[in-house]
């Protein structure tokens, strides 16, 4: 790390940039399924994400198996279960927190999937982080406006998905490692497409499918369009753009921010105001984040290099 260039004013733009995009992405997927059911959005999403660019972008050097396993895991899987979550009474806010445990989660999986060993301060973080939320878990309520339990659940699930889908990434880096990140995300995306619309025809049926696609609002339209080309085309490539600038530990942390700008938008949004118990779960979450990057050590690391060229 001590090799490689500092983040230029470009790529720090480039990073609050991501941060800010993930961070509203849960209030635009609540406003987006005020008028469309959660399997539905999850298709439209996708589709507007891949179909519009397949002419255009070519296939990565990748085998069809990563591409599908990748789109149902992080299609399918991570936000169809989200979306479901947000429907049945998850809030944006704490949606914006429980889904950075699957950092957690990928840490559990990399171990017996990939042969990656965790560190001691890994697992203290995952502790940290698991008080937080079974913290946030018991602060659930009925009421307008409060997390409901299976909502939570959900969207835990989600982020359980996400890390699945974070270990089909580091299979296909392994196979190759210089695929396109562009290429991939828009060939993955494809995948879901299906998927949903089944679902969707199976929960809502095909008449309730066609009212809500002829009834397309602009805020529905515009919902879909900022989850498409958005949070999932400009916000992963950029991410990944960074990472191959430069090492993980020195880009990841950034994404402990998307909670405060998720929490913050939530708020404005739709007025959103976490109980007590629910704001000490989220600092406990963000603590074991924090623990889990190790970002004491490199702080301490930092410090001793400008005391050594001093």
């Amino acid at each position: 790390m001590n090799g490689s260039p500092a983040l230029s004013r470009g790529d720090l733009a480039r990073a609050l940039c991501v941060v800010l995009i993930w961070g509203l992405n849960f209030v635009v997927m609540k406003l987006g399924l005020q008028g469309l059911g959660p399997m539905l959005l999850g298709a439209l999403r996708f589709a507007a994400a891949s179909l519009p660019l397949l002419l255009f972008v070519a296939r990565p050097a990748l085998p069809w198996r990563y591409l599908a396993a990748y789109g149902l895991a992080q299609g399918v899987g991570q936000f169809g279960l989200l979306f479901l979550g947000l429907q049945l009474g998850m809030t944006a806010g704490m949606a914006s927190v429980v889904m950075q445990t699957q950092a957690f989660f990928t840490l559990l999986l990399a171990g017996p999937l990939l042969g990656e060993r965790a560190r001691r301060d890994q697992w203290l973080g995952l502790a940290v982080a698991l008080a937080g939320l079974l913290v946030i878990a018991t602060a659930h309520g009925d009421g307008p406006g409060q997390m409901t339990l299976i909502g939570f659940i959900l969207t835990l699930s989600a982020a359980f998905m996400w890390a699945a889908s974070n270990v089909v990434v580091r299979f296909a880096v392994r196979t190759v490692p210089g695929y396109d990140p562009f290429g991939f995300i828009v060939w993955s995306s494809l995948v879901p497409v299906l998927p949903f619309l089944l679902l969707a025809l199976t929960m809502d049926g095909a008449a309730q499918v066609l009212r809500q696609v002829g009834g397309l609002d602009l805020r529905a339209l515009l919902a879909v369009l900022f989850l498409a080309w958005f949070a999932t085309l400009l916000a992963y490539t950029l991410w990944t753009r960074l990472l191959q600038r430069h090492p993980a530990g020195r880009v990841v942390p950034f994404s402990l921010l998307v909670p405060v700008v998720g929490l913050a938008a939530a708020a404005l949004a739709f007025g959103e105001r976490p109980s007590p118990a629910q704001w000490f779960g989220t600092a406990a979450v963000l603590a074991g984040l924090v623990i889990n990057q190790d970002m004491a050590g490199r702080l301490r690391g930092w410090w001793k290099r400008r005391l050594t060229s001093v």
